[in-house]
């Protein structure tokens, strides 16, 4: 309930104006919207495993722009594209598969008017998707090998039973010399993934892996897993030099290649 009128709260028009104007401040810049505050509001859960595994990338924490509601993970992405990846420069004939496209970053891609910009996802009943999305199951990814020069996959794996699978077919249609970002939920502390298939219950999911849909929580060997199935994996942190855009500071962007 509580969190139900915070997002009230935050999009009734008077009370979102009103919002924004007792939050504002110099402390972060949005990159999506520029809209600078001091302070983010909190969003994620407070389930006692991501705490006890240290798991970056999940757990209550106070991440989300007060504007267009981005968080911390969707910026990081961002960031990384515009500042390191020097994406919006690029040639508009690469081509870019982004599997579960958040809302904020996928419309900036859409405005770049990419040659094939391909917006991929599972389709559940009861969801609603937008028009730019196709019912794509990353098992299964329906085009050839070496087709993508980007391949965005931020915080999925984590959902994915089978995510060595999934990884295989994202590096079969990842080009060579293209990239993959392949972010998940990680614990700091735990060097090995943890995972228990017979745990099948959302109330009991989210007490092991923090999260009702969620299957596994990643140790560090998820790098491993990753090379296992056929990519050249590198880890970069950026979010001490953009520190402004209100990035957690300690996940580290993983980004692989073939």
């Amino acid at each position: 309930m509580i969190s139900k009128l915070k997002k009230l709260i935050r999009t009734a028009p008077l009370l979102k104006h009103l919002t924004l104007i007792a939050h504002s401040g110099n402390k972060y810049t949005c990159p999506f919207c520029n809209y600078s505050a001091k302070d983010l509001f909190e969003i994620g859960s407070d389930v006692p495993i991501l705490n006890e595994k240290e798991v970056i990338g999940g757990g209550k924490r106070y991440a989300g722009c007060y504007k267009c509601d981005s968080d911390d993970r969707e910026r990081l992405i961002y960031v990384y594209l515009k500042e390191k990846f020097d994406l919006f420069r690029k040639e508009k004939s690469m081509k870019i598969l982004h599997i579960a496209p958040e809302r904020n970053l996928s419309k900036k891609l859409l405005d770049c008017g990419f040659r094939e910009y391909i917006c991929g996802d599972l389709f559940t009943p009861g969801y609603r998707y937008p028009v730019h999305v196709q019912n794509i199951n990353i098992l299964d990814i329906p085009f050839t090998e070496n087709h993508f020069d980007l391949i965005i996959c931020n915080h999925v794996l984590e959902h994915i039973p089978d995510d060595l699978t999934a990884m295989k077919e994202l590096v079969r249609v990842l080009k060579r010399r293209g990239q993959a970002i392949l972010q998940v939920p990680i614990s700091k502390s735990a060097i090995t993934t943890f995972e228990d298939f017979s745990v099948t219950g959302p109330k009991e999911r989210e007490l092991a892996f923090g999260q009702c849909d969620h299957v596994r929580i990643y140790g560090q060997d998820y790098i491993n897993r990753l090379a296992s199935c056929g990519f050249e994996v590198k880890k970069i942190n950026i979010s001490g030099e953009f520190s402004k855009f209100g990035l957690n500071v300690d996940e580290e962007i993983v980004i692989g290649t073939k």
